[in-house]
């Protein structure tokens, strides 16, 4: 099953606080400030756990961030009882490589008693069939079609508008405690842009990063 890749945080971390701030206005990646002025998609970062969904036309197999995570029993039972053969078999057909990638949050995971504080749910953020990345289109389609969350659009515009948003805080949009900030934004060009090694251009910001 593959693991999601790294997503990159818009800035380099200052060595001189241990990495743990950032030094804004230096770029992590060139390729962030080249595309810096183009139209980027917000979407809410959720603090919780990563998992896998994998389906091969026959079988569902569940995974975490890596191949030795191991998933909390609640968020397992939530997984069988949503991603079952027949669901899966219903949406994808004879689709025969396809990862869901979501996270796993709610009660006792992270800080995720302030968006569940009695439950654990998945939400959708990517998905891959094959060799290829699906569009926000076609995710939110999968996920209507599977009955699951997907991470909602906060917003769009340059990647500055997105840092001083994080910057300013805000409040997360599927938590139960309303006074819950955000933990920050992952931010993806409107059209799907790669490297010159082939790797995703996706960057994330974290409201987190800016407490002092």
């Amino acid at each position: 099953m593959k693991e999601y890749h790294k997503i990159q945080t818009v800035f380099l971390r200052t060595p001189e606080s241990n990495f743990k701030t950032l030094m804004e206005g230096h770029w992590a990646l060139p390729e962030f400030e080249l595309l810096k002025d183009i139209q980027w998609t917000w979407t809410e970062k959720i603090d919780g756990t990563n998992i896998r969904v994998l389906w091969n036309s026959d079988t569902v197999e569940f995974g975490g961030k890596t191949e030795n995570a191991q998933l909390p029993a609640t968020l397992m039972k939530v997984l069988q009882k949503k991603f079952t053969t027949e669901r899966m078999t219903e949406v994808f057909a004879d689709t025969t490589e396809v990862c869901l990638y979501g996270e796993g949050y709610g009660a006792k995971i992270q800080k995720g008693g302030n968006y569940l504080p009695d439950t654990t749910d998945f939400i959708l953020f990517d998905v891959k069939i094959g060799e290829y990345w699906l569009t926000r289109e076609s995710l939110e389609d999968i996920a209507a079609k599977l009955g699951i969350g997907i991470v909602p659009i906060i917003g769009k515009g340059p990647l500055m508008e997105a840092v001083e948003l994080v910057t300013r805080g805000f409040k997360s949009t599927i938590a139960h405690n309303k006074d819950y900030d955000a933990e920050g934004l992952i931010m993806k060009p409107e059209t799907e842009l790669f490297n010159r090694q082939g790797n995703r251009i996706v960057a994330k910001i974290k409201f987190r990063d800016f407490i002092r």
